[in-house]
């Protein structure tokens, strides 16, 4: 028999209490934000949930399939692995901050260009780790793209237009 405990909000016929809470301040696409959000809010669920930058997706949340990967600092992360609280003090970018309708970012362009996608959910988290590797000085020849976009999965097969959306933009640099 599991015993309840005794002291609980529950078994005393009140409401539970809501889980803490406390702010967190990120930077984001070069705004500053203050979240009141619980320290284990994933980095994800604060830019979807609390900020509604959507162009950040939730795919497997486990860190396997990329869809979620932004930059931070530059490099790219899977923020469905990473806790809001850990990057305050550092700059974190989405999609929604590489370009503008008006204005596509040049890997934007390119995978427009290249038909670099299908149904277009992997796309942002593709183009920010595209980006996260270009400025990391790891995209030089189409195997070392193809080895460090791994793990970023395309369900559709979009893999040909990916790579050269991805080589022309480093052959430009």
């Amino acid at each position: 028999m599991i015993q309840q405990p005794t002291n609980s909000a529950a078994t005393a016929g009140g409401v539970a209490a809501p889980p803490p809470t406390g702010p967190v301040r990120l930077t984001i696409n070069g705004q500053q934000h203050t979240l009141q959000i619980a320290p284990w809010t994933t980095l994800l669920d604060a830019l979807r949930e609390y900020l509604n930058l959507t162009g950040t997706k939730k795919g497997c949340d486990h860190g396997q399939c990329g869809a979620c990967t932004v930059l931070v600092d530059g490099k790219r992360i899977n923020s469905c692995l990473s806790l809001a609280v850990m990057h305050e003090g550092e700059e974190i970018t989405t999609i929604e901050g590489l370009g503008t309708q008006e204005n596509l970012h040049p890997l934007q362009q390119a995978f427009v260009d290249h038909d670099a996608f299908q149904c277009g959910y992997c796309t942002p988290g593709q183009i920010c780790s595209a980006q996260g590797l270009i400025n990391e000085g790891k995209a030089r020849t189409e195997d070392e793209i193809r080895e460090h976009m791994s793990g970023n999965v395309c369900r559709c097969g979009a893999y040909v237009g990916i790579l050269n959306a991805v080589k022309e933009v480093v052959d430009k640099q």
